[in-house]
């Protein structure tokens, strides 16, 4: 008896001992910052600490948490919360048993990481049910240089029978503060990825899609949230995260009865119950993450350079200048058309010309968006000597030619319509309901994978010198079921569907590493880093009028590169709005992107011909600084000063260019002064000012010389108060 008392007394002092030593700190590092959680075998693992890198973690080692009020358990933030115990809130992972059973308490087994290479290691943290044999995987692969995180989920089983995964998220952040500013995103056709800032209160804040298909164009799988004040550029706490996803998807931000901030993203669970068998791996889109102590200009410029690297093709080769023939031809050309807007192009200095929709469909001609989609063979009729004599004649001009696809769709007036009805998105006996008049494809069938990997490949047969694809897909996904899955799995559509699109990418990717290909999505609807990566870049909206585009582009550019983003200029009137801009003002916005042309060149003549070929030469000389630069805002567009400003500068501080606009009549007094950024202090710089109308200047001290230090101190001012008045300036280092 005195020695079972003497052993529980041992055990009284000795357990919190073995349970600290057992107690584990995982670390998940870039450069600047980390993520922290801390592990027990058998245990929950909690969420610790997310934010700039510490010297010392131990403390983290002791670290307490409030008690629930009847019970021993604690309100731990957990690496993973499963609905199960007393977790009340939206969970990351919901399932439901073999047995029927709706609970899943997911506790710590083992972690290891490694590194890819010199700049990225992997940690993975292994959790298992409490009770079944159900395994999670939580994957962060960390870009040191670019403080970059990116997290993923995998989750398999051993049960018996199938079990329900109802909801899989690729991430949960917890944040703790006074309070939370979201900046999310919302748009439509023509006016995307519109900025918007809120400040969180309790409950829950869903943002979300169902369209399947375009699912960037209303809204985005992008935020920041700014801790304790509205985001700023230069300070301030801010959190950012981007969905690597081209379907649906849903993020949801919920401040608890704690305070705490709840981030859940990931797929959306709507109607998308996937049933996993035994043996079998279900993997979520990866969570792109980045952190800033110092504001949103850090956020941005983490992502771009991870993009330029590791989220899209040819990130480190300067994009060309491009002259697409949509808003210049669109369905009503001949050869005649083509070659002399090829000519014109040859003449301003444009670098490849862009065949765009309309192209192709005998038996049904694509000579409107109702007819011929699906039916990829060169209109002989219109274009008898076919796409090759095109392409060559494009060549011997000196430019590289591209040619417009849409395999995805199908109208219901083609050939392949008639052919293979079971191929397309359909519900049942239901009405399959047109949206532009056609159809979409069902890509989680192999069979139309490989129609669609086929289709690109007979594309780029028709020319050896076809070195540009547009590839565009014009719906949405609405009435969806599958002729291929079976009546049980009609749910795994949602996910499916993108699986079998990223397939075809991957095996494109394979075969054609060469080949630039734009994202196109009615122009923004595919605006993610889960397609971005396999395309050189994307077209941001179909709207291409220049005060437009300011604040797409402005939204667009706070996750995405210049790089990356198509921006043309376009004719006046624009065709979408009406509005009647100044040609240099069209151009310097345009320049502020991936340069290109969207109209009849032989539409520019006289004065504005000279100006838009010196404006291009311009953009030739800046081009390397705008692409590969480090984005600096000044002025937002959406500020009360109706200005805005930015300017990109090198890697190494030797050039810069500063873009700015004037969205409004200010009054003839009135001027736009800003500081700049980003630049050297202890370097001297002079400031050139391009693409002056008339030799007609906005700085008034064009060609001299300033320090650093006072062009970041003191700043400029520009002359631009009139409605689309703008200015851009080359500073280089003297």
């Amino acid at each position: 008896m005195k020695y079972i008392l003497f052993s529980f007394i041992c055990l009284l002092f000795v357990c919190p001992e073995v349970s600290a030593q057992s107690k584990q700190i995982i670390q998940v590092e870039t450069d600047n910052h980390s993520m922290i959680f801390s592990a027990v075998p058998n245990e929950k693992v909690v969420f610790l600490y997310w934010g700039d890198k510490l010297a010392d973690v131990k403390p983290f080692m002791n670290k307490g948490f409030k008690g629930q009020p009847d019970t021993s358990d604690e309100l731990v933030t957990q690496l993973y919360p499963s609905y199960g115990g007393r977790f009340y809130l939206n969970p990351a992972l919901k399932l439901t048993h073999e047995d029927g059973v709706l609970t899943t308490e997911l506790i710590y087994v083992s972690s290891e990481s490694k590194n890819i290479d010199s700049n990225r290691t992997e940690t993975v943290i292994h959790l298992k049910d409490k009770l079944y044999p159900v395994f999670v995987d939580v994957r962060f692969i960390a870009y040191k240089k670019e403080n970059i995180i990116a997290q993923s989920v995998v989750i398999s089983h051993n049960e018996s029978k199938a079990i329900k995964v109802e909801n899989l998220a690729s991430s949960y952040i917890p944040i703790h503060r006074e309070s939370y500013y979201l900046t999310h995103f919302h748009g439509t056709w023509a006016a995307e990825m519109q900025v918007e800032e809120e400040k969180l209160t309790h409950g829950t804040k869903v943002i979300e899609t169902k369209k399947g298909v375009r699912a960037t164009q209303s809204e985005s799988p992008s935020f920041l949230l700014s801790s304790n004040a509205p985001g700023s550029e230069n300070t301030g706490e801010v959190f950012a995260g981007s969905l690597a996803w081209s379907g649906n998807y849903r993020l949801s931000f919920e401040v608890d009865e704690t305070g705490t901030l709840n981030i859940i993203s990931g797929m959306n669970p709507f109607a998308a119950t996937y049933n996993l068998e035994a043996g079998r791996k279900l993997e979520s889109p990866q969570m792109i993450l980045t952190y800033s102590s110092s504001g949103k200009g850090p956020i941005s410029r983490n992502y771009h350079d991870w993009t330029r690297k590791y989220a899209m093709t040819h990130g480190d080769q300067l994009h060309p200048i491009i002259l697409n023939s949509w808003e210049g031809a669109y369905f009503d050309f001949n050869e005649k058309t083509i070659t002399t807007m090829i000519d014109n192009a040859a003449k301003f200095g444009v670098e490849m010309f862009v065949l765009d929709d309309g192209w192709f469909g005998n038996k049904y001609p694509r000579n409107g968006d109702n007819a011929g989609l699906g039916d990829w063979q060169t209109n002989v009729k219109k274009l008898p000597k076919g796409i090759r004599y095109l392409a060559d004649y494009a060549v011997n001009k000196g430019l590289n030619f591209g040619i417009w696809i849409e395999p995805e769709m199908v109208n219901p007036k083609s050939e392949l319509a008639e052919k293979h009805p079971e191929w397309i998105v359909q519900s049942g006996k239901r009405d399959i309901l047109p949206m532009r008049n056609q159809w979409l494809l069902d890509l989680s069938n192999p069979q139309v994978q490989n129609f669609v990997l086929k289709t690109f490949e007979d594309v780029v047969a028709l020319s050896p010198n076809i070195s540009y694809i547009k590839w565009d897909a014009n719906r949405h996904a609405d009435n969806v079921g599958s002729t291929y899955l079976s009546a049980d799995d009609q749910t795994h559509f949602w996910y499916e569907y993108v699986k079998g699109l990223y397939n075809v990418y991957e095996r494109i990717r394979a075969k054609y590493p060469d080949i630039q290909i734009q994202l196109c999505s009615s122009g923004g609807g595919r605006v993610d880093f889960g397609a971005l990566r396999y395309h050189d870049e994307f077209w941001a909206s179909d709207n291409t009028n220049a005060l437009d585009r300011i604040f797409i582009q402005y939204g667009t550019n706070l996750f995405f590169p210049a790089i990356a983003t198509g921006s043309h200029v376009s004719t006046s009137p624009n065709h979408q709005t009406g509005m009647i801009t100044p040609l240099k003002f069209r151009f310097d916005v345009a320049m502020s992107g991936r340069l290109g042309m969207e109209l009849q060149p032989s539409d520019i003549t006289g004065d504005e011909y000279a100006f838009a070929k010196a404006a291009i030469n311009d953009y030739k000389l800046i081009r390397p600084i705008v692409q590969f630069g480090d984005l600096y805002r000044l002025a937002s567009p959406y500020g009360d000063s109706g200005w805005a400003s930015h300017m990109y500068v090198s890697k190494d501080k030797k050039q810069s260019v500063l873009f700015a606009y004037s969205l409004k009549y200010h009054g003839r007094t009135t001027y736009f002064e800003t500081k700049l950024s980003g630049l050297d202090a202890a370097k001297m710089y002079k400031i050139t000012e391009l693409n002056k109308e008339n030799n007609h200047s906005s700085f008034g001290n064009d060609g001299q010389v300033f320090s650093g230090d006072f062009l970041i101190k003191s700043g400029i001012t520009l002359n631009i108060g009139e409605p689309f008045k703008s200015s851009v300036l080359l500073i280089t280092e003297q």
